[in-house]
């Protein structure tokens, strides 16, 4: 026993020692270390490429790119090519053979018409059919002059007071805003700048009584000549003196003019440039004559919109009101340069209406199809008659009837 014993012992400290070099090359820790907090990649996972690129700043955005895709400069497509991304309008805008359009389609209840695309519309300038490079139907931010009448009756004046903060809630925190008041003169109140800086202030500055009491009397004569009995004491020395009606002064061209004059100075970008009338429609006096204006409005793609208020709210006086006496301006011109710029107009008479086509305006201004074309660069600038039409049936198609191209730049 005492020899099988010896046998085993010894058995055992050979297998002691022959261990020894294996625990020694594991290099086992005095201590349990923690988990480790990264993943354990297997033993043939090849090292990741390096980052040759400086990084990105933490607070700036990065835009994913699809795998496989290359990314280059942008650059203009070729002709044949429509463009649809509103951030490449600005290089058309910058040349001047590129004509752009914004366009509106209602459904026969005035519904805009959404999802439309560039097959379903064809243009043409003076009759011949053109090829489109341009065409987005995204929303566009505005740039507006807002020109507010305020030769108007106290009442009248009064509700257009107490709804301006409705007329600066229409817009978006993307838009930018310009105020303008006139009567005899035209004053801009504010320069452009977003809604939210326009302050109580601000609007105070565009607020007025208005006038009192009813138009002016008619015109009649007046006799030079002693009266006797209602006859003249000498017949022969009638001379009678025909007078008119003094008639304000109601420079809505000059203010349209000066609000695109300033429109036209704002920085080339993907806006909707609109002015924003709230007028009865009234023009006298003014040093600009309509069809300049319009040719400016035209060249600059500028629409107007416009709210009537007091007169021009009332059907069958707004109707009188646009015949156009000789030597007594226009009753109501506020219609033609709508029309003539593919703007949009609400007739309201009292205020809540007022406030209510304000929003549904600048819905309008802001939903509108952009389709641009290139054109011909010729040296006289004389105005192209343009039409677009939708080849789907029962739709109110409502863009610009003409334009009138700037001259090429000098070399």
């Amino acid at each position: 026993m005492s020899g099988s014993g010896s046998n085993a012992k010894k058995l055992f400290w050979m297998v002691i020692l022959a261990g020894l070099p294996v625990l020694a090359q594991q290099d086992l820790p005095d201590a349990p270390k923690p988990k480790p907090t990264t993943q354990q990649f297997p033993a043939d996972t090849a090292p990741a490429p390096k980052n040759n690129h400086d990084q990105p700043d933490a607070q700036t955005p990065v835009t994913p790119v699809a795998p496989g895709a290359a990314t280059q400069t942008p650059t203009r497509p070729p002709q044949d090519n429509v463009v649809t991304d509103i951030g490449e309008l600005k290089s058309f805008i910058l040349n001047v053979n590129f004509v752009e359009i914004p366009v509106s389609v209602k459904d026969s209840a005035g519904r805009l018409v959404e999802g439309l695309s560039q097959r379903d519309f064809a243009v043409f300038e003076d009759g011949v059919q053109q090829r489109l490079s341009f065409f987005n139907s995204q929303v566009f931010p505005l740039s507006v002059a807002v020109v507010v009448d305020t030769d108007l009756p106290s009442e009248t004046m009064k509700k257009i007071n107490d709804s301006l903060h409705a007329l600066v809630g229409a817009f978006s925190e993307f838009d930018e805003v310009a105020l303008y008041r006139y009567s005899a003169t035209v004053q801009q109140i504010s320069t452009f700048t977003g809604t939210s800086s326009i302050s109580e202030t601000t609007l105070n500055r565009v607020k007025r009584t208005g006038r009192e009491g009813g138009p002016a009397a008619a015109g009649g004569t007046i006799s030079q000549v002693p009266m006797i009995n209602g006859h003249p004491a000498d017949p022969g020395a009638i001379n009678p003196v025909y007078t008119t009606a003094p008639r304000e002064l109601h420079v809505l061209n000059d203010a349209i003019l000066r609000a695109a004059n300033d429109l036209s100075r704002r920085p080339a970008a993907a806006r909707r440039r609109i002015i924003f009338v709230i007028s009865d429609g009234r023009e006298n006096g003014s040093t600009a004559h309509y069809d300049e204006v319009k040719r400016v409005l035209l060249a600059r793609n500028i629409s107007v919109y416009g709210v009537g208020v007091d007169t021009s709210a009332m059907p069958v006086y707004d109707k009188l009101n646009r015949i156009r006496i000789p030597g007594q301006g226009y009753g109501n011109i506020l219609p033609k340069y709508v029309v003539d710029t593919a703007g949009d107009m609400s007739a309201e008479f009292t205020r809540e209406a007022i406030e209510r086509a304000y929003a549904r305006i600048t819905e309008v201004a802001r939903n509108q199809y952009t389709l641009g074309f290139n054109t011909r660069v010729t040296p006289a600038s004389n105005c192209r008659e343009l039409v677009v039409n939708v080849h789907r049936p029962d739709l109110v198609v409502r863009s610009r009837p003409s334009y009138c191209p700037l001259p090429p730049p000098k070399q």
